[in-house]
């Protein structure tokens, strides 16, 4: 397709937040969207707004076998399927301690493998026409994680490193894939989309539970916004040379900085004992 051709985007988690200014964004440039939600009926007026470029579909991505159907009723619906955003996602919060393994695992199964079945999903359709995007969602707890989000960070972070490998595995198909690392933005993520720990352990207060202060007191303040988010993702697909990363915000951008500045700084510490260990 032309740069200047319409573009088809498949997008998760539409009804809210990220998901939903993107929708918005998509729309506004004039572009096609299927958006995908758990509850769909919170979508129905941007399809009602622009029934032409706006198809709502129900996913739950969590349920076995639903990646690939929705990919299946996208199709059934639009020629053809140009950029997956894998956007639907959930928080937990709470020590690693006080997180029950199933409440971890509900954890991975949103954040990780339903993002690998939406991947599963559409990579065959975008293998066949030798281009698509895939955009993936990250978070800053990938970057570096916080006292109080172990089990959410490391689901970002296995999703981070999973897309890395599929970057390298499919730029010869001319399959395009970004990862998104957005700071702290005025979503309902810290409301709506945040689970917490059943188990409270006092022991945990001055760090997982300051953690959970410091988001209760920024949530409605934070400083990104998203549709301006939205709108720099969209400007980015549309210029056919996307990063592989997207950081976005301040925040985002200085804790990337000295995430990688204590790394190094690390790294000198130890380098002249940590290469003596290579040897016969």
């Amino acid at each position: 397709m032309s740069d200047s051709s319409p573009r088809t985007w498949l997008v998760t988690g539409a009804s809210s937040g990220f998901g939903r200014a993107l929708t918005e964004a998509i729309i506004a440039c004039g572009d096609v969207v299927v958006a995908t939600a758990r509850k769909p009926e919170a979508i129905e007026d941007l399809a009602s707004r622009a029934p032409d470029q706006c198809h709502v579909l129900p996913l739950d991505v969590t349920q076995a076998g639903a990646p690939a159907a929705v990919v299946r009723e996208a199709l059934a619906r639009v020629p053809c399927i140009d950029v997956l955003v894998n956007n639907a996602g959930r928080g937990l919060l709470g020590a690693v301690e006080e997180c029950s393994e199933a409440e971890a695992r509900a954890c991975m199964e949103l954040n990780f493998f339903a993002q690998l079945a939406m991947i599963h999903a559409i990579l065959p359709h975008f293998r066949g026409r030798r281009s698509g995007h895939v955009i993936q969602m990250g978070a800053a707890a990938a970057i570096a994680n916080y006292a109080g989000f172990g089990i959410y960070g490391a689901a970002k972070a296995a999703t981070s490193s999973l897309v890395e490998a599929l970057a390298q595995e499919v730029r010869p198909m001319g399959i395009k894939v970004t990862l998104v690392e957005p700071g702290p933005f005025r979503t309902d993520f810290i409301g709506r989309s945040m689970a917490r720990a059943a188990v409270s352990l006092p022991e945990y207060e001055p760090t997982a539970g300051r953690f959970a202060q410091y988001l209760g007191k920024i949530d409605g303040h934070q400083p990104g916004n998203p549709h301006l988010a939205a709108s720099l993702i969209v400007r980015m697909v549309l210029s056919g040379k996307p990063p592989m990363r997207l950081v976005l915000g301040k925040y985002a951008i200085d804790k990337t900085r000295r995430t990688f500045a204590a790394r190094e700084r690390e790294l000198a510490q130890q380098e002249v004992e940590g290469a003596a260990t290579d040897g016969p």
